[in-house]
């Protein structure tokens, strides 16, 4: 086995009872005035627990507390304790709330349709009083995906950020924190309290369209620095920071969604560079890391993903780097996990296995699918896989009190109320760090004549696709005509726009372009030999504007659609503030 440190941390908890005082309990059904209850559920087993009256709220410690809980839960409880669903409708679906008061314990806001952000409080409202009114009245985590940048699941108003690669630009370990920060304060007024965010994958494969601008950049340890940072910003508003994708989703450009991606370097370049962020995570006790489906056949001979793989969760991540926290997978809906598993509840049985604490599902089960059935008959006949199960549980529970209990910032509204959250979403303070976070990461990949005096510039086409581009174009050059496109135009579309230049841009001569994506790029590339100024914005991964070193001037932003990030283009164009952001990889 490949080591990394000696240390080992991880300590298995076994619970046993004598055969005689079970015996005897059994024949009186009474003890010292407390009630015996007796396992018949379907997949039990036949076993005696002393129930006593307590519930997550009861004035104990955590752990003594946590422990009590799981030790009385029977079977169906403990596993649905370590289950997260999501839902696809605009509210939770009847099936959703059934396994909610089964005991479902997490659910995950997906971003199909959370553009009504008070229908997402008034939806997480409701369930969190359905799990309240639950045997142990367990709340849920509720989790959702808001890493700032092109991945914000929970959208209406909430802040359109300028994300990873722009705080990796600017350098800040405060922009990182201050980042995490103003995006939890949005999410947790709508009672989210979990977030799958910071992600620390490494900006290896610079082809990636999975990871791309979702990464600090390619240097592990500022990666490390500002992962940490972000997790610290995150905890301090009261949400949980899920540090992702482990052991590290950066050296390939496949999408595990669609297929399990296969990263082969070998161990010394995985130590010294994948697993490097992680270190400085798990040294600031992150409390929550999320599994990816990645397969590392060099570290890993079986070719399992990382996610159902025991080496990688209970070996390195636990035993040898001294993880404490949860564990939890990513969606296991992916083909990344599936394909390798060859059943959806193998998967989640090989999950479980391998450490994982909470198993996650974008679509909601079925209250008869194998997945539950099936590991629930193991649990009733394999010990070592029931006291798994039991120990996950036991985490997650023993996690919530602590959020609830311990926190030392107010932790998320467990009933958030949808007739204030204007006053919350999107957050005013936020709204002005943004901007000035995103003035600092604006990066010069080639300079030409800067700053465009208006004078100079002639006659000046903005061509683009977002209202506050146009708007800040006109205030600073308001004799300026427009052309618009697509955000993501097809091929067709492509083409229309090249053919309309012919006769659109003959009379102009300065062209401001934003380019997000490579038919973007294929529209800027008709001027390449047309005689103008060409000013590049590049919007989103700067590996795309590489082709375009033709035009004048170049300036990176990095950033999905974000008013704040094309304000400081084109201020800095307009000469209102020295750069200072860095291109953060090499």
């Amino acid at each position: 086995m490949h080591k990394i440190t000696s240390s080992q941390i991880f300590i298995k908890k076994l619970f046993s009872l004598c055969f005689i005082f079970v015996f005897t309990l059994f024949e009186t059904g009474f003890l010292y005035g407390q009630t015996i209850s007796v396992k018949t559920q379907s997949g039990n087993r036949n076993n005696q627990q002393i129930q006593e009256d307590i519930s997550f709220w009861s004035n104990l410690p955590n752990d003594v507390l946590a422990k009590k809980i799981v030790d009385q839960m029977t079977d169906e409880e403990l596993y649905s304790q370590i289950l997260m669903f999501g839902w696809a409708g605009a509210e939770p679906s009847e099936l959703l709330c059934q396994w909610v008061d089964r005991g479902l314990g997490s659910v995950k806001v997906f971003g199909w349709n959370t553009d009504d952000i008070k229908q997402v409080a008034k939806s997480i409202t409701y369930l969190q009083k359905k799990s309240y009114s639950g045997r142990f009245q367990i709340p849920l985590f509720v989790a959702t995906d808001q890493e700032g940048g092109w991945i914000r699941h929970v959208k209406g108003d909430t802040s359109i950020t300028p994300g990873n690669m722009a705080i990796g630009a600017s350098g800040y370990p405060a922009d990182s924190w201050y980042t995490a920060y103003y995006i939890s304060r949005e999410i947790k007024a709508l009672g989210i309290n979990m977030n799958f965010a910071p992600t620390v994958d490494l900006f290896t494969d610079h082809e990636s369209t999975i990871i791309g601008t979702r990464s600090f950049g390619d240097d592990p340890d500022k990666v490390g620095i500002l992962g940490t940072m972000f997790a610290s910003g995150s905890l301090a508003a009261g949400v949980i920071p899920t540090v992702k994708h482990f052991p590290g989703h950066g050296d390939t450009n496949a999408d595990s969604h669609g297929k399990l991606p296969v990263i082969n370097i070998d161990f010394e370049t995985f130590k010294n560079r994948e697993i490097v962020p992680y270190l400085y995570l798990i040294k600031e006790n992150v409390p929550a890391v999320m599994s990816g489906h990645l397969s590392y056949p060099q570290i890993e001979p079986s070719g399992a993903p990382a996610s159902l793989s025991k080496y990688f969760l209970t070996e390195l991540l636990r035993n040898q780097l001294g993880y404490e926290g949860l564990i939890i997978t990513d969606d296991m809906m992916m083909t990344g996990a599936t394909s390798y598993a060859g059943s959806l509840s193998n998967a989640f049985k090989l999950a479980i296995e391998a450490g994982n604490d909470i198993i996650l599902s974008s679509t909601t089960a079925r209250l008869n699918e194998a997945l539950w059935k099936k590991n629930l008959e193991l649990m009733s006949v394999d010990e070592k896989f029931y006291q798994q199960v039991k120990n996950s549980a036991y985490r997650v529970i023993k996690t919530k009190l602590d959020y609830y209990k311990n926190n030392v910032s107010t932790p998320a509204p467990l009933y958030p109320d949808p007739d204030d959250l204007a006053q919350s979403i999107p957050d005013k303070e936020g709204e002005k760090f943004f901007l000035e976070q995103a003035c600092r990461s604006i990066t010069i990949e080639k300079e030409g004549e800067l700053p465009l005096n208006k004078n100079r510039a002639g006659r000046i086409l903005l061509m683009g696709s977002i209202d506050s581009f146009f708007q800040a174009g006109k205030a600073r050059y308001p004799n300026a005509s427009e052309f618009r496109f697509s955000y993501e135009p097809g091929p067709n579309e492509t083409q229309w726009v090249k053919d309309k230049l012919a006769t659109m841009a003959a009379g102009y001569d300065t062209i401001i372009i934003c380019v997000s994506c490579e038919n973007h790029a294929k529209i800027a590339e008709y001027f390449k030999n047309a005689n103008k100024r060409v000013i590049v914005l590049s919007t989103m991964s700067p590996v795309i504007s590489e082709r375009l070193s033709w035009a004048e001037t170049i300036l990176l932003g990095y950033s999905w659609r974000c008013d704040f990030s094309l304000k400081a283009m084109l201020g800095l164009l307009n000469g209102e503030y020295e750069v200072v952001g860095v291109k953060p990889y090499n």
